[in-house]
């Protein structure tokens, strides 16, 4: 017979280590466990295993005959343990049943507490108890609680007739209420209970024990715990454990009382205890708001033997599990008891202190530090967040996307020109609203301080460039709707905003806010230098930018980047002038036309590669030829046409015809990459003899030895890149033998067609680096729209069809298989080759562990995502050696 329930003791007994556990009694009932061993007051209980949740599932959301028997016979001794007997009206025991998931995931799913009361147990009890107001207390707080959680009853009839009987009877707090007050709320309680089920509340213990345990394992699929899975990585295949524990009661009296506590601040990371209680209250008081709980230091005037017993007990716990914890704690008449304990969520400016003072102190090693702190975590010091007593009292109107991180507040704006109008005009802080972002908005973006789109996904145009430049920016907000002719936002309600009007942007919850608040800038201190120091003395992955400016690249190499590992050429053909001549040259009817069209841009072109190569000073630069289809670089309306084909010398009629006939059905798998090089070479031609000019130039300048990277697109045949390096080699060849010097440089591809990764072994004859492209990797691999799946990809969640976004995890499954195997065949190939990912996935930390444990040798992302990319890579390699 399968074990699935586990007493506390058995579980403190178990040969395995806190890990193991974790994987089996979840979070909650690991430590519950630890906590018991090591002789800490813990009420004791039994916890029901992930596995039974797991099963619960396969057999179609059923606790199995084998599962309730397991749990009685858990009960049964949890009544021997206690002296109390589940169901007794004399002497009975009271349990809670919680949840309690591998990883902590605060508030996500459900808890029911008091559970095992009914009508006689109540009255007993409060007759032995001589605590009438206590026992109903206790009652009502059950009733609403198994309403809500276990029976998915509305919470607010419950609430409304609790606040109801506030106002007819006067009271200003729930604590006014009397003990015939409360007997009143339990039996109108009951009723509506009964409105809602004919069957009436159920008296028997057993029965509440089976649906509350039942309902705990539904909630780890409901809509907010699938939410925050997928934002934060947990597999939902893990599932949850179930924690029965006897129950200690916080509002037995005024000696009793209830709090939440750390044992370091959570906010700064001072090593000061920090957190709240309540006296007369249970849990849910301390964190509703229903009252105001006082500071954990004050419990020493009310209880100093507790709060020096709770002092020792914070200390036991962080040394023994070497982190700040996170406590919940119940003193029931003058008893203290610990209820939980989780390493503790702190902001990024606290995990940075306590990892560097934990370390200084001797109680952990640089790699234990390394592990504490979460990479993503780092994208709150790097990014303006709102003051949070501001936020507090905001109101999201929409949600979208959390496209990049940050924080944003200004005037509402929906083009480029008029972004730049304000600004000449003295307006200061800029949101630029937009259906969806092209590139011809760069100039726009570049001065809004937050970015909304109404469509588009975590790697639309929007999303790349804003995380690029680190600005803020929501994508995808389908719930509102966004008129670019008339300049009006209309949010969900139906309310209308204007332009001027203000707007905030959450960009790493996705929250959208139609009001000013109040932001305030990022502060790194100095635990981010040593701590990062000892990231980069451990990691074996270099990280690179993904840069296509001197502004970005500067901003990369300040945050440690070790050179650019993406420069998309397209983004720099925008300026006003460079973008006419780009025209022209695409309206060409001659190669010399578009030989001569090219000419005017090569000195742009060349000049932009300079700066970049003096940013990144020894550091390589990968510069990437011309990707996109160039239909995206014509207007596509009657209105903007015209003008156009006047300034070329075109009719109007002419230019359209030209505009037509560039357009595709899927422009994605259409005329772009190397199959524009292949039918104009000419630009090819250009961008080398831009490439290596620059280098040579920068080489005389700065007696330095670059050698470019070029890096050739969209390669699915390597006949195709044996016919674009034909023409690179050779206009590269005559430019350095016309310059009369000596200087190495590389052609390779960007391995972005599944083909491509196929035929690595062949490619790899060719190219002298792979540089993956996980991009459009993915939604070639996968069939899909990177910008459209987010329109269907929220069901796929819901459904547990997948678990993460593919476009900010990597699939390693499929498209890592890919990856993995064009690793192989090009290393097979060529032993020395140099291999990149370039794709929005380089700054992921999962994919960064991936990219470790497959070989590659730097990955590359946005500025903004580099010191997170350099932690991830650490924290790979610290894993990858414990394991030996």
């Amino acid at each position: 017979m399968k074990k699935y329930v586990y007493l506390f003791k058995e579980g403190a007994a178990l040969d395995m280590t806190l890990a193991e556990k974790k994987i089996l009694l979840g979070g909650k009932g690991a430590n519950l466990a630890e906590m018991t061993g090591i002789g800490l007051p813990v009420p004791q209980g039994f916890t029901v295993t992930t596995e039974a949740c797991t099963q619960y599932y396969e057999d179609g959301a059923k606790l199995t005959d084998e599962m309730k028997e397991q749990i009685l016979n858990a009960l049964a001794e949890l009544e021997k343990i206690t002296g109390r007997e589940f169901g007794n009206p004399n002497n009975p025991l009271l349990v809670s049943v919680r949840s309690g998931a591998r990883e902590s995931m605060p508030g996500m799913m459900d808890t029911v507490l008091n559970l095992g009361l009914n009508d006689e147990v109540a009255a007993q009890f409060a007759a032995d108890t001589k605590n009438d107001r206590f026992v109903y207390d206790s009652y009502r707080r059950f009733i609403q609680m198994f309403a809500d959680v276990v029976r998915g009853f509305p919470r607010e009839k419950f609430e409304l007739q609790f606040e109801k009987i506030k106002e007819e009877h006067g009271y200003q707090l729930d604590t006014d209420f009397t003990a015939e007050d409360l007997k009143e709320v339990v039996k109108v309680y009951k009723e509506e209970f009964k409105k809602l089920d004919p069957a009436g509340f159920p008296e028997d213990p057993k029965e509440q024990l089976m649906a509350a345990v039942g309902a705990v394992f539904g909630s780890w699929n409901n809509d907010r715990a699938i939410t925050y899975r997928r934002l934060n990585d947990i597999p939902g295949s893990w599932g949850t454990a179930v924690n029965v524990q006897q129950m200690v009661y916080g509002n037995r009296s005024e000696q009793s009382g209830t709090g939440v506590a750390f044992t370091r601040n959570p906010a700064t990371g001072e090593n000061v205890l920090y957190g709240e209680y309540l006296m007369n209250a249970q849990g849910e008081d301390v964190v509703s708001g229903v009252r105001t709980p006082q500071p954990i230091a004050t419990l020493n005037d009310v209880m100093p033997h507790c709060y020096e017993q709770f002092q020792e007990i914070c200390h036991t716990l962080e040394n023994h599990y070497k982190d700040m914890q996170d406590m919940e704690f119940t003193i029931e008449d003058g008893k203290l008891y610990m209820l939980q304990t989780r390493n503790g969520k702190r902001t990024a400016q606290a995990a940075l202190r306590i990892a560097v003072e934990m370390v200084q102190s001797g109680m952990i090693t640089k790699d234990d530090a390394l592990l504490m702190v979460d990479p993503k975590a780092l994208d709150q010091l790097l990014h303006p967040n709102f003051d949070n007593d501001s936020y507090k009292a905001a109101k999201a109107v929409a949600t979208g996307l959390a496209a990049s991180p940050g924080a944003a507040t200004g005037h509402l704006y929906f083009n480029a020109d008029d972004l730049k109008t304000a600004k000449e005009n003295g307006v200061q802080d800029m949101i630029l609203a937009r259906n969806e972002t092209s590139p011809e908005d760069i100039e726009g973006m570049v001065l809004a301080h937050g970015i909304l789109t109404v469509r588009g996904g975590m790697t639309s145009h929007a999303a790349v460039v804003a995380r690029g430049m680190g600005t803020c920016c929501v994508a995808g907000c389908g719930a509102i709707k966004v008129d670019e002719e008339a300049k009006t936002l209309t949010l969900p309600d139906g309310k209308v905003l204007h332009e001027g009007d203000y707007v905030s942007l959450n960009g790493s919850t996705g929250e959208v806010f139609a009001e000013q608040i109040k932001t305030v800038p990022p502060t790194i201190g100095g635990h981010f230098a040593e701590f990062m120091s000892w990231a980069d003395e451990r990691r074996r992955l270099k990280v690179r930018t993904n840069a296509d400016n001197p502004r970005d690249a500067k901003q990369a190499a300040e945050f440690g980047a070790e050179g650019i590992g993406l420069c998309r050429t397209e983004h720099m053909f925008f300026d006003e002038e460079r973008i006419f001549n780009f025209r022209r040259m695409i309206t060409a009817e001659t190669v010399e036309a578009r030989r001569e069209a090219l000419s005017k841009i090569l000195p742009y072109q060349r000049e932009d590669f300079e700066e970049l190569y003096r940013t990144m000073g020894k550091y390589g630069v990968n510069i990437r030829f011309l990707d996109p289809p160039l239909h995206e670089f014509l207007p596509h309306t009657d209105e903007e046409i015209a003008p156009l084909a006047e300034s070329l010398g075109m009719t109007f009629e002419a230019l359209k015809e030209r505009v037509e006939s560039l357009k595709e059905f899927n422009p994605m798998m259409g005329h772009r990459g190397c199959r524009l090089a292949v039918t104009y070479p000419e630009i090819a031609e250009m961008q080398t003899r831009a490439v290596i000019e620059a280098a040579i130039n920068v080489n005389k300048e700065k007696g330095w030895h670059i050698e470019p990277e070029i890096m050739i697109p969209l390669v699915g045949e390597v006949k195709e890149l044996r016919y674009v390096k034909k023409t690179v080699v050779a206009t590269a060849d005559a430019v350095i033998a016309e310059a009369g010097v000596d200087m190495k440089y590389h052609v390779g591809t960007m391995i972005e067609i599944p083909r491509a990764a196929l035929t690595a072994d062949k490619i790899a004859e060719e190219a002298e680096f792979f540089s993956f492209g996980t991009n459009d990797l993915t939604q070639m691999t996968f069939g899909f729209s990177r910008d459209d799946a987010g329109k269907f990809l929220g069901d796929y969640y819901k459904n547990n069809i997948y678990e993460h976004d593919p476009f900010q995890t990597i699939d390693v499954e499929g498209v890592g298989q890919l990856v993995q195997m064009a690793v192989e065949k090009g290393k097979k190939t060529r032993p020395d080759i140099m291999l990149g990912i370039c794709g929005e996935h380089g700054g992921d930390p999962k994919t960064v562990e991936f990219c470790h444990n497959v070989g590659l040798t730097y990955v590359s992302c946005s500025p903004f995502r580099v010191p997170l990319a350099r932690l991830a890579a650490a924290q790979a390699a610290v894993k990858e050696d414990r394991k030996k």
